[in-house]
């Protein structure tokens, strides 16, 4: 393919991590991506202490409250919990990793026993809701659904979405709020403003190449969930976001990413694909 491709002209619009799984998360300008993923990403969960299972917003009718939530981390430098996570409770009230009141705060707000933990379980597991959307195998159901080992990650490392998918969304179904936040990327790249696609289909098994280190490999579409559906903040709950990303591009939004060289990237970086 021609270096002329046009991913050579995108770049880093914004970076986001999500330091405890399903909480809002913290939007950055810079940040490290290492081997195992963007530092300090998904470094904790809420472990319901009955079942031992991670808490998700996936199944929203018991974890629905996580998104009115948000985290953030101690430090700038945090790798993966070696520092204390912040949340934010929807009262306005701080609670920190690891600090006595935490863990009963968090149970009386999802008025279920859990705690707040940094170790993964031996083998995690996360419950998630199927709603009634034409087009997909599930219907109205409740499944278990196990998550990559030794990690609070569904499916990837890294998630990546790009401004011409958000706009061809758009154009599909205006009166949808087609958001970054509903879909959780780390990455979000800028397209040139005449894509209007969903251009990371053409990049799977490829590598890309963003600032002056950093190398990854698309390793497969990121199929979207209840999750893009609910109301967080201003943005109104919504199956018409899902229902689009399912007629249109098979549940998928963005793609899923492996690092096959770590770095630091900024946001405006150059993103090139090869």
């Amino acid at each position: 393919m021609s270096n002329a491709h046009p991913l050579d002209t995108a770049t880093v619009a914004t970076l986001w991590r999500y330091p405890v799984k399903s909480m809002q998360g913290e939007e950055l300008t810079a940040a490290d991506i290492t081997l195992r993923g963007m530092a300090g990403d998904r470094g904790y969960a809420v472990i319901d202490t009955e079942t031992g299972k991670v808490a998700s917003a996936k199944n929203p009718k018991k974890w629905g409250r996580l998104f009115d939530c948000r985290a953030l981390l101690a430090s700038a430098h945090n790798h993966g919990g070696a520092d204390p996570v912040q949340v934010l409770l929807p009262d306005g009230n701080w609670v920190t990793a690891g600090a006595p009141e935490t863990d009963a705060r968090l149970s009386a707000l999802l008025c279920r026993p859990v705690r707040l933990a940094g170790a993964v379980p031996a083998a995690p597991q996360l419950e998630e809701y199927w709603p009634d959307i034409p087009g997909r195998a599930r219907q109205n159901t409740v499944t278990d659904e196990s998550m990559p080992a030794g990690t609070f990650f569904d499916g990837a490392l890294i998630h990546l979405i790009t401004t011409a998918t958000l706009d061809a969304l758009r154009r599909l179904y205006p009166d949808g709020r087609f958001e970054m936040r509903r879909f959780r990327p780390n990455l979000v790249l800028a397209s040139p403003s005449n894509e209007s696609r969903f251009v990371e289909n053409d990049w799977i098994n490829r590598t890309l190449t963003i600032g002056n280190d950093l190398r990854l490999k698309v390793t497969g579409p990121c199929a979207r969930c209840v999750m893009t559906t609910l109301p967080q903040g201003d943005l109104p709950e919504d199956a018409g976001i899902l229902r689009t990303a399912v007629q249109h591009n098979h549940a998928a939004v963005g793609v899923y990413a492996t690092i096959l060289a770590p770095g630091r990237i900024r946001r405006g970086d150059r993103v090139q694909l090869a």
